[in-house]
């Protein structure tokens, strides 16, 4: 078996697990959400992007919009039940905010669960997994050596498309859903499809690596399990990252997601507002921030935040160091 076929392999094994104990409950979908499909949906989605530009372009394609659908529909019931979470712990938000936004989350568990039945996730005989591995079985895949070229290529063209997003925005951001959370994706991606590889993805250490760099490199992110590679296994040939590099782009993703995080609880308490109490958009978010409390930050605030640790970021061109180059097993 090819190693493409045998790294999808490894997350649909992972994945029909979970299936099959989900048909077995009454809620699948929030036994799925509860139980962290998410994961392997994001490392499938990730391998069915990357072969999407290596080969096999309209079968690759099809098989991410699977994953992807399923993956978008977890992550839409945790947007809210994250939110809901938060805002009963806080005594300050009214009972009929959090109702509407634990109404959100039901709503969105309700979705997933119509949607596993409609494209026949949970159907034992004939499930969407199977399916998937039949097309997969005669992929046509490339030898390991060419692989390894067009990975590097293709990561390689996911770096310059983040470059030429932030080139558009001219690091003012307006929107914090299309603006921070937009690059924060692009970014996880980066991050992400390294995991997803299996191996055949490295960091190599750099010791002269440039002193702006250590502002990057706090405990957390140094110690985090995102940032240890999957175990190179019998692979021979590999692409390298910088190690320094990758951990600096780590510590955006953190940072992009704490202030994603507290921007996108402001904009659902205003829609909450706005659902509830029949505000006009500015009123709700005056109401949101006395709810929120003094000591929050605003929603502008916290876009010029992301607008200063990105504007850093990128005047020191990290991202063009991240990628060292391919190397192979002697």
């Amino acid at each position: 078996m090819h190693k493409g076929e045998q790294r999808f392999n490894f997350y649909h094994n992972q994945l029909q697990t979970l299936l099959d104990k989900a048909a077995k409950q009454k809620n699948p979908a929030l036994w799925l959400y509860n139980n962290n499909a998410r994961t392997p949906l994001f490392m499938l989605e990730a391998l069915a992007k990357i072969y999407t530009e290596l080969h096999n372009k309209k079968r690759f394609s099809k098989i991410k919009e699977h994953f992807k659908l399923l993956e978008d529909a977890l992550g839409a019931i945790d947007y809210y039940d994250a939110i809901a979470k938060d805002f009963v712990a806080n005594k300050n938000i009214p009972a009929a905010l959090i109702n509407y936004i634990q109404a959100q989350t039901r709503e969105k568990i309700q979705s997933l669960n119509e949607l596993l039945i409609e494209k026949k996730w949970l159907n034992a005989d004939e499930s969407r997994i199977k399916k998937i591995r039949e097309k997969l079985n005669d992929a046509g895949w490339l030898d390991e050596k060419e692989e390894i070229d067009q990975i590097r290529e293709f990561y390689g063209e996911a770096i310059y498309e983040i470059i030429e997003f932030i080139q558009k925005k001219k690091y003012h951001y307006e929107n914090m859903e299309t603006d921070v959370h937009e690059l924060r994706r692009k970014f996880r991606w980066l991050s992400i499809y390294p995991q997803a590889l299996q191996g055949c993805v490295q960091l190599a250490e750099n010791k002269k690596a440039p002193k702006h760099l250590t502002k990057y490199l706090t405990k957390e992110i140094i110690t985090s399990p995102y940032n240890k590679m999957p175990d190179a296994g019998d692979n021979e040939h590999f692409l390298l990252l910088d190690q320094k590099y990758f951990y600096a782009l780590s510590w955006m993703i953190a940072e992009l997601g704490n202030l994603k995080d507290n921007g996108l609880h402001i904009i659902a308490l205003k829609e909450a507002l706005q659902q509830t109490a029949s505000l006009s958009e500015p009123a709700a978010f005056k109401k949101a921030y006395q709810l929120t409390g003094e000591k929050k930050e605003q929603l502008q605030t916290l876009l010029d935040k992301a607008e200063n640790i990105t504007k850093v970021y990128f005047e020191e061109h990290n991202l063009e160091h991240l990628v060292v180059g391919s190397s192979k097993v002697n």
